[in-house]
């Protein structure tokens, strides 16, 4: 008897036929396989019949003392176990997606993000939800929100506050202020309080728009609500390049206060001696109203759980 080719054989198998004819293969008994499968003897037989006229040729001997799998069935025995497991593995993929607990998760996010956010959030997240795969992609705010509305990122990790318009919902999950960077050793140091205005006569690396545009429009008002506009000798898309800059001796700069938890020892961090709301600044989960994802809004209630309030943002920094 020819041995038919495997995908002719499961071509005409439904996902009930294969458990069928697993069940009956195993046991080689019919009414043990329906007692398995829990049904009634008669459907059974029906059922692997049917699969037979369909394929065209007998998966089963009928033989007095019992059944046995015919060549063809033999050959379609491993395979269909493979289509089986596969179909479950569709099923169950496509619930845990469903319930945000499996699925791929597309996450951009600015460089800073690494400092303290990822830290405390991935491992919970990972924890809870293991069989959610990330897809982490290191981006500018910009494009992190563009990718979002599109619906090419699920989540986005972005500067905040903005001066740029979009349609991404905006939660603030990583509250910070802005500081000052300086070389270690520099002068501004051995200032007992140190006011944004003692910087107007300083040389300064700024984030460059419209890559950086949030944080360079925000310094930028920093600078001019103390009533000078920064001399700007160099500017920079990432912090760490920023950071690099001012350790080279080129000028100084306004950070995150978290960034100096991966900062070199060359650098010295100063928190201005004034309270001022233009000096906040935050990390927020961006994501798409319309299309967010089971996986997403799942994501965005570990980050809010975990968020730093502005009560209590960042590392301490010195002021004097």
């Amino acid at each position: 008897i020819p041995v038919l080719a495997l995908r002719d054989i499961l071509f005409v198998m439904n996902h009930r036929q294969l458990r069928h004819f697993l069940a009956v293969a195993e046991l080689l008994n019919f009414r043990k396989a329906a007692e398995v499968l829990h049904m009634a003897q008669p459907p059974l037989s029906i059922s692997i019949k049917r699969l037979e006229e369909d394929i065209g040729t007998p998966l089963f001997l009928r033989e007095r003392r019992g059944l046995r799998l015919t060549p063809a069935g033999e050959a379609a025995l491993s395979h269909a176990r493979q289509a089986v497991f596969h179909a479950d593995q569709v099923r169950k993929s496509a619930m845990e997606a469903t319930a945000g607990t499996g699925g791929v998760l597309r996450i951009g996010f600015v460089g800073s993000a690494t400092y303290t956010l990822f830290p405390r959030i991935l491992p919970v997240f990972r924890e809870r939800y293991p069989r959610v795969v990330l897809d982490l992609r290191e981006t500018s705010t910009r494009e992190a929100l563009r990718a979002v509305e599109s619906g090419n990122l699920d989540v986005g990790l972005v500067r905040y506050p903005l001066v740029e318009s979009t349609a991404a919902q905006l939660v603030p999950v990583d509250h910070d202020q802005l500081v000052a960077v300086f070389p270690r050793g520099s002068s501004l140091s051995e200032k007992r309080r140190l006011a944004v205005r003692d910087l107007a006569n300083e040389p300064f690396i700024m984030y460059a728009a419209p890559a950086a545009l949030n944080f360079h429009a925000q310094v930028l008002s920093v600078c001019q609500a103390a009533g000078f506009t920064p001399n700007i000798v160099q500017e920079a898309v990432q912090i760490q390049t920023v950071l690099s800059l001012v350790e080279s001796g080129m000028g100084i700069a306004l950070v995150p206060s978290a960034c100096q938890v991966q900062a070199s020892m060359g650098l010295a961090f100063k928190a201005f001696s004034e309270s001022s709301k233009n000096l906040d600044i935050a990390i927020a989960v961006a994501t798409n109203a319309q299309t967010e994802s089971p996986a997403a809004r799942r994501f965005r209630e570990v980050a809010l759980e975990l968020a730093i309030s502005p009560d209590r943002s960042g590392p301490a920094i010195p002021t004097s």
